[in-house]
């Protein structure tokens, strides 16, 4: 499991003018998300009701996810990362909902704000990763957490937590182990079933952003045996249509479209990324060949009706 985001951004779509970002922090400003990245992500989002999208630009991957804002009654917001082409996505989407959460308790139009919530939650991932690699970390925060209980007086609660921080972080840290392995080896449902021991195991001990994080990564490798029918049936649809279009059925390019974005889009959620390139590129040769069927079919319009005037 790898993940360290090079970058966070948050923006909301607006209906009339479109995409505009509202915080961002990265640790690079080359690797800012550009206009033509939140263009794409306004077609996918908006157009095509994509809930979630990714947009490449050489070894990076930019993501992008609806938030669900309906607390503060806004449908439009959007929140996402740099991440390097390397990294864990199914464990990025995770960590990402742990952050929309704290973005909309703290949300304002305060841009200086806004960005000091994104700066503190990025830096935040660098703990948490460290903290479900080695147990150690979980002791020593159980060890703060139980000297402020002495402090506060709580010395039965103290006792009780010291008790579980003997024990407790190593069987997280199997669990994991083991959740891991199932879904690195495409066990899905055993793997989510161990993610929630494993966020169960997070809650005894009180470390709340494990948890969140842990259920966020069930939800996840949750939805994969779906994903891989949708996939499946794509792909059968994919090859019925381009059968037809062996019989010259030039239009057919359009509608080859909207299946291998969707494609894209599964195949990102698996790291497929051989798999994602190809469909890539081949979404941008359907693209050119349905704007040269378009041209084709207005001049064969155009010729009909010249030779009908002859």
């Amino acid at each position: 499991m790898s993940i360290m985001p090079i970058g966070i951004y948050l923006y909301e779509i607006d209906e009339s003018f479109g995409p505009n970002v509202l915080a961002e922090y990265y640790l690079a400003q080359e690797n800012k998300v550009s206009n033509d990245a939140l263009k794409d992500f306004e077609e996918k989002h908006v157009q095509k009701e994509f809930s979630n999208t990714i947009y490449w630009k050489e070894d990076l991957r930019y993501y992008s996810w609806r938030i669900n804002a309906s607390s503060i009654e806004r449908g439009n917001l959007f929140l996402g990362f740099v991440l390097k082409q390397e990294e864990d996505l199914v464990s990025s989407k995770s960590i990402l909902e742990n952050i929309a959460e704290k973005v909309v308790e703290g949300f304002t139009t305060d841009k200086a704000k806004l960005e000091s919530i994104l700066r503190k939650e990025f830096d935040s991932i660098f703990t948490l990763m460290e903290k479900l690699k080695e147990p150690a970390l979980i002791k020593e925060t159980i060890n703060d957490k139980t000297k402020k209980m002495l402090d506060e007086g709580n010395l039965q609660e103290a006792r009780e937590l010291i008790a579980l921080g003997e024990e407790i972080p190593e069987k997280l840290s199997e669990e994991l182990k083991l959740a891991e392995q199932l879904l690195e080896n495409k066990f899905y449902k055993k793997a989510k079933k161990n993610f929630l021991k494993a966020a169960e195991l997070a809650a005894i001990i009180q470390e709340n952003d494990i948890v969140s994080f842990l259920t966020n990564k069930a939800e996840q490798v949750g939805k994969f045996p779906e994903l891989i029918k949708a996939q499946e049936s794509l792909m059968k649809d994919l090859e019925s249509i381009i059968e037809e279009l062996q019989n010259n059925k030039l239009h057919l390019y359009h509608e080859l479209i909207r299946p291998i974005e969707s494609l894209i889009n599964i195949s990102n959620s698996f790291e497929q990324h051989e798999l994602t390139s190809k469909l890539i590129q081949l979404l941008n040769n359907f693209k050119r060949a349905d704007i040269l069927a378009k041209e084709l079919f207005s001049l064969d319009a155009k010729i009909n009706e010249r030779l009908g005037n002859l």
